[in-house]
């Protein structure tokens, strides 16, 4: 299975300029690389709503794929919401994925699984893929509720593939949920603070993540799970070397071009 190395770039940088630096320095890091870290790793970058558009021009004929931060939940296409952004313009613009659920998106916007559920069905009738994030707060992790907090927050994806197969047949459904998923473990106490689970605990926590997506449908057996939370070049070769981890999603980071091709870098080898 092919790693997954994703730049969550957030509301960085500030100005247009700084983001277009930011690209030129990650298209030249890659282009210097002395490892094909295309063949071994998927590289993709979710700059903020307003960036998607140059970032976009930029990595259009590369291999690094486009996320987007969020979509609305209100409509799959268009309609009288203002401020929003549908699955069907983002679509349009060239966005291939987008990142749901970040812990982020449940504190500042209590979003809950009966709203994500909307996002999927929007994402999944556009053809966006998606990034969908799951984890615990530092009180859960501490009580041990860890597993009890992620089965949860996953019961979403089950309601999800019940939808999608009123919609689709199970062809269409096994392929968007073979390529088109992925399921990030960001534990929120690790968010940008620093602290860090051990590889073990990570991998323990992808182990039952993934026992969980097999009991909805077999063919999430191959879903990849990646991990988010203070990854850093110095600790990425360590993660990496868990067959459990199949990739990282990427904050603080992922916005200085050569520590996030250092990351991919440690992937590519795996």
């Amino acid at each position: 299975m092919k790693s997954w190395v994703i730049g969550n770039w957030k509301l960085n940088p500030a100005t247009v300029s700084a983001v277009e630096t930011l690209v030129d320095d990650l298209l030249a890091q890659t282009t210097s690389s002395q490892t094909d870290v295309a063949a071994q790793c998927q590289m993709m970058v979710a700059p903020s709503l307003l960036h998607l558009s140059p970032v976009q021009q930029k990595i259009k004929d590369t291999q690094i794929q486009l996320a987007t931060q969020d979509v609305t939940a209100l409509t799959a296409v268009s309609g009288a919401y203002t401020g929003d952004v549908s699955a069907a313009q983002l679509k349009d613009l060239g966005v291939q994925w987008s990142i749901i659920g970040h812990s982020e998106r449940r504190q500042y916007y209590q979003e809950d699984n009966e709203l994500l559920l909307q996002k999927l069905l929007h994402c999944a009738s556009q053809g966006l893929g998606v990034i969908l994030c799951v984890g615990e707060s530092e009180a859960e992790f501490d009580a041990g509720d860890t597993e009890q907090v992620l089965v949860e927050q996953l019961a979403v994806v089950k309601t999800f593939l019940q939808q999608l197969l009123s919609q689709l047949n199970t062809e269409e459904v096994d392929n968007y949920i073979s390529n088109q998923l992925i399921i990030a473990y960001e534990p929120v106490w690790a968010i940008g603070t620093g602290k860090v689970p051990s590889v073990d605990e990570v991998t323990a926590v992808h182990g039952f993540i993934r026992q969980q997506l097999q009991v909805f449908n077999a063919k999430l057996v191959q879903t990849p799970i990646i991990y988010g939370g203070s990854v850093k070049p110095d600790n990425a070769a360590n993660f990496a070397a868990s067959e459990q981890i199949n990739g990282v999603l990427v904050g603080g980071a992922a916005l200085q071009a050569q520590s996030f091709m250092e990351i991919a870098q440690a992937f590519a080898v795996k």
